[in-house]
């Protein structure tokens, strides 16, 4: 059965997140750019490297690189941004495994929000 051509405005929309959704990307990628050029670009070129292969590392090495960051000496926009960094790779890791991108519950203590 054929399908039936969407509306313009539905149309328009798909276009319009299309093009929101590259701008969007374009930004964090001009971000990460910035903070690998930047002052504290030496430092950080191992974390991004090590969220750029996540499969391959160990819990323990992600956080040993971590805590070896002097984050007091870093400024705000730069810590956002590899916050973003951090995030986007950790979700991207638990869905190659089939896991939810974002589980926040904890299945050894339930809290008041639990079910």
């Amino acid at each position: 059965m054929p399908r039936r051509p969407k509306s313009d405005k539905a149309q328009k929309k798909l276009v319009d997140d299309a093009r929101l959704l590259r701008a969007w990307k374009k930004f964090h990628r001009e971000e990460r750019e910035a903070v690998l050029t930047g002052p504290h670009g030496a430092v950080l070129v191992e974390l991004f490297r090590m969220l750029d292969h996540l499969q391959f590392a160990r819990p323990t090495q992600v956080i040993g690189i971590v805590n070896a960051i002097d984050w007091a000496a870093i400024d705000f926009n730069t810590r956002l941004v590899v916050l973003h960094e951090v995030n986007a790779a950790v979700m991207k890791h638990r869905e190659k495994q089939g896991l939810e991108p974002i589980d926040d519950r904890s299945r050894a203590r339930p809290t008041m929000f639990s079910a």
